[in-house]
């Protein structure tokens, strides 16, 4: 399906560098230092309470996990520069209540996890239930902090930096997401991937998450997704374009994936040009 030739209204000035360069999509309202929106941390804060109940509002980020792992797997086995998966540090953006996060920390390949949320009642919640697992209170295995982005020191040697940055269903949360992107390739290592997942905007993605997922079928909460604020794969593209040393030899990737009920959640190649995606870029080595 092709994509709808939608305009998006994020077309006021940019702050971030190369501004004339970054799709319209991804520029900013202002000159805001934060990534944070008080409407959106208000929304996720109502979903503290439930955040890890299996049949509740989060319930498709639950099934949505596994195919998280298998994406950023996909990513390390791209070639040349294919990545060994042991001793990774990630640094996980927008945890919320620590889905992700806590898959993350447990696997053998992992040696520390940093998850982070400006929303002080998610993190609460992470922090409670991470509590139930040994494993996950070992010292440095798993941490949570009530931040932005913005907030988090950039470490000063490259060598401390994270082999992982997800930013899993966060980048359409964000009302200035080229200078919140800029933010986070800080933190990334050399030969290291910031992997994310969202929404492409289309037509097709509005009938899904607004109409039927939230209007109809009740999948997810009302109002947990602002359609225009969706960005499309090829709009990314065009954003790493304008950032020097991201994406050589093959090193960018993006699957589409589409929940079917009854089933879970599939990857869809193509899908990116029309709903749900992931999308990894590597840091040049």
């Amino acid at each position: 399906m092709r994509r709808a030739a939608v305009a998006h209204p994020l077309t006021l000035l940019n702050t971030c560098r190369h501004s004339a360069r970054v799709p319209s999509s991804l520029r900013s309202y202002a000159t805001s230092s934060s990534s944070i929106n008080p409407t959106e941390v208000s929304h996720f804060n109502a979903l503290a309470s439930t955040w890890w109940d299996p049949y509740g509002p989060s319930r498709l980020l639950h099934l949505m996990n596994p195919l998280r792992h298998d994406f950023i797997a996909a990513c390390h086995d791209l070639k040349p520069h294919s990545t060994p998966q042991k001793n990774l540090r990630y640094l996980d953006i927008g945890c919320g209540g620590g889905i992700f996060a806590e898959s993350a920390a447990r696997l053998p390949s992992t040696a520390s996890v940093t998850a982070i949320d400006p929303s002080v009642e998610v993190v609460t919640v992470a922090r409670q239930h991470a509590r139930r697992d040994p494993l996950l209170q070992q010292p440095g295995r798993l941490e949570y902090l009530n931040k932005a982005i913005e907030d988090l020191a950039v470490p000063k040697a490259q060598e401390d930096k994270y082999d992982l940055i997800t930013l899993f269903e966060v980048i359409e949360h964000i009302s200035h997401p080229a200078p919140f992107l800029e933010s986070c390739l800080q933190f990334v290592k050399p030969g290291g991937w910031l992997v994310l997942s969202t929404i492409a905007r289309t037509w097709t993605s509005w009938a899904v998450t607004k109409v039927a997922a939230e209007d109809i079928l009740g999948l997810v909460p009302r109002g947990t997704h602002d359609w225009s604020k969706y960005i499309n794969e090829h709009e990314l593209r065009r954003f790493f374009e304008t950032q020097r040393g991201w994406g050589i030899h093959g090193g960018v990737k993006a699957m589409g994936c589409v929940y079917v009920p009854g089933l879970g959640w599939r990857m869809v190649p193509g899908g990116e040009q029309w709903g749900n995606y992931f999308f990894g870029i590597r840091r040049d080595p």
